[in-house]
């Protein structure tokens, strides 16, 4: 072994050429702080459904546990909102409009910046 140049070890070598995979894992971390927080989903169709943030796959889709479905009774002009209990339900990210999550200020900040990188 004297005389040998060693080669940099596997983490070494990942470590200096990661970057994405450093990005990644932020985002898994800071969406990892929203579990089970109560999320307020939208959909293209007007919908919304209130329930309790489960998951979130690569592709963006999101589960809701004890999950509500609220959808206005007339399309016209605002009007009381129906709603129904559906339990564990899948929101496809080609769905969703917007997502709103029951947190702090700072915490809402930090989010902000989860599209950026």
């Amino acid at each position: 072994m004297e005389g040998e140049t060693q080669q940099p070890s596997a983490p070494i070598q990942e470590n200096s050429s990661d970057g994405p995979r450093q990005i990644s894992s932020d985002r898994v971390n800071r969406v990892k702080k929203l579990l089970f927080r109560r999320m307020l989903v939208g959909i293209k169709d007007g919908r919304f459904f209130l329930g309790g943030f489960y998951c979130m796959d690569k592709q963006g889709n999101i589960i809701l546990q004890d999950a509500v479905e609220y959808r206005s009774t007339r399309r016209s002009s605002p009007s009381p909102m129906e709603q129904r209990c559906l339990g564990l339900i899948l929101i496809p990210s080609s769905c969703r409009i917007s997502c709103h999550v029951d947190c702090s200020v700072e915490e809402q900040l930090s989010l902000l910046s989860l599209n950026e990188k």
